[in-house]
């Protein structure tokens, strides 16, 4: 019998009740693990040697996860997906695992993500693409492409991610299962490689919101090595979760939904704004009310652009310390110079150089003003737009992206400027550091396509009750991926 594609709570009641112990588990998970890898290529590391856990009342203790390949590990392999640290094994844990080891969970894998997180195709980590398993034809999307892949087959019930622009909410979208990035600093980012560490959140990916819950709640926490973690001892997620949600207002953005903006929309977006329709008809049903809201056209077409910007900035400044001499496989050269930038040429992929590119250009004094500022300010008036809103609403609905995976070989163009903000809406809850999680919602051309909710900060439990809720209203609960042929 398969345990791996039940949720958290269905494997720790077989495991008080003996019906299946911790090492057959492992064993399962790490089976699984290897099928995962020769057909989706989901993982950097896999531990072929762990061995199960103490079975306590803890409902993790026992039970197999993922863990992005970038959160540290002590004494295990941790390489951000980049040749740059391609051999670099942590003596430390990041404090996101440590408190999951703290409650007895076990790691199996170190899973896949676009190099250093920069990117949203799970094609540009240093081991190569992860493909998805719903159809192997078609990207994940990412940065957390490894843990949405396995998560989604049935490897494990959840496994870490991080996003910083929607690396976990998109990803999950395009496998059909839920990705929950918290309010900002609820989770410590200690030992988590940085990469823009003003929108950079640690999170999860599950097949159920409850799961996801469960699993937030033992990874939150103060925590002194990061000073912009807060204390959320008060909020028990998943004790507390409900599905009576009559009374919650929800809105959605007018710009990013109407078909009127879409002149050439394809079949599959026009059906995934039609089903996102239908889940706001859902909503209604539960008792909530949801309405249309106005946002200026011009910041939200800004939204790209203010990313890529600051996100660029904060990554130039964050990972100079890849040199080649304190970690990583250091380079070759006639002078510490020559080293050093052989190191930084060869290590890093064209996308990581072009962004570093942009960063040291945007921070320049003669362009600060004219980029770097002028994006923060834009980041202002988005925030300042969210929190006007959330004066008078629980949380915003919108659907992911432009409807199922896109095809890793295809001459369309996966982003253009008719559906950018569609596509990037998502880093809106980075902006603000809000919490936002992303629930499948449906099927487009037989794929999955999933809705997402964000809440004001701090508001966590209410934007996991409208998810709950609404989740409890649909079929697509607990999915595990099954390939087209």
């Amino acid at each position: 019998m398969s345990y791996m594609n039940k949720n958290i709570e269905e494997i720790h009641e077989a495991l008080i009740n003996k019906k299946v112990t911790s090492d057959k588990l492992v064993k399962e998970s790490l089976k699984k693990s290897h099928e995962v890898q020769d057909k989706y290529n989901a993982f950097v590391t896999i531990l072929d040697n762990q061995n199960g856990g103490k079975v306590t009342d803890d409902l993790l203790s026992g039970i197999p996860f993922g863990i992005k390949d970038n959160y540290s590990t002590k004494g295990i392999l941790s390489t951000g997906s980049s040749n740059t640290l391609k051999n670099y094994i942590p003596i430390f844990n990041a404090t996101a695992v440590e408190n999951l080891y703290k409650h007895g969970a076990i790691p199996v894998n170190k899973t896949v993500l676009d190099e250093f997180g920069m990117g949203g195709t799970g094609t540009t980590g240093h081991t190569g693409i992860v493909h998805n398993p719903w159809d192997s034809t078609r990207m994940t999307a990412g940065s957390s492409a490894g843990s949405a892949c396995a998560v989604a087959a049935g490897v494990y019930p959840y496994a870490l991610g991080s996003d910083t622009g929607d690396s976990i909410r998109k990803p999950a979208a395009y496998c059909g299962i839920v990705g929950y990035k918290p309010t900002y600093g609820m989770i410590s980012r200690y030992g988590l490689f940085p990469f823009a560490s003003s929108l950079d959140t640690c999170g999860v990916l599950t097949r159920s919101v409850k799961d996801a819950a469960i699993v937030t709640d033992a990874m939150k926490g103060i925590d002194s090595k990061d000073m912009t973690s807060w204390d959320s001892s008060n909020i028990h997620l998943a004790s507390d979760l409900t599905s009576d949600v009559k009374g919650k207002k929800l809105f959605y953005i007018k710009e990013i939904v109407d078909k009127k903006n879409y002149p050439h929309m394809t079949k599959e977006l026009e059906n995934h704004l039609d089903n996102f329709m239908e889940v706001v008809e859902k909503c209604k049903s539960l008792g909530m009310s949801v309405e249309e809201v106005s946002f200026p056209k011009d910041v939200l077409e800004a939204l790209p652009s203010t990313y890529v910007v600051i996100s660029c900035a904060e990554a130039t400044s964050n990972l100079s310390n890849l040199t080649g001499f304190s970690f990583g496989p250091r380079a070759e050269g006639k002078s510490w110079q020559e080293e050093l930038k052989n190191f930084r040429t060869t290590g890093f992929s064209p996308l990581i150089k072009r962004r570093f590119v942009i960063g040291s250009y945007v921070l320049q004094a003669e362009n600060q003003d004219r980029y770097f500022k002028n994006a923060q300010r834009v980041r202002r008036l988005i925030v300042d737009l969210m929190k006007d809103a959330f004066k008078k609403y629980d949380a915003l609905i919108l659907p992911v992206g432009t409807g199922p995976a896109k095809k890793l070989e295809t001459d369309e163009q996966v982003n253009t400027d008719e559906t950018a903000i569609l596509d990037e809406h998502l880093q809106i809850g980075n902006f603000g550091g809000f919490p936002s999680i992303t629930i499948p919602d449906g099927f487009v051309s037989d794929l999955p396509v999933g809705v997402n909710i964000t809440g004001n900060c701090y508001d966590d439990q209410d934007v996991l009750n409208i998810a709950y809720a609404l989740e409890s209203a649909m079929d697509y609960k607990n999915q595990i991926a099954k390939e087209m042929k």
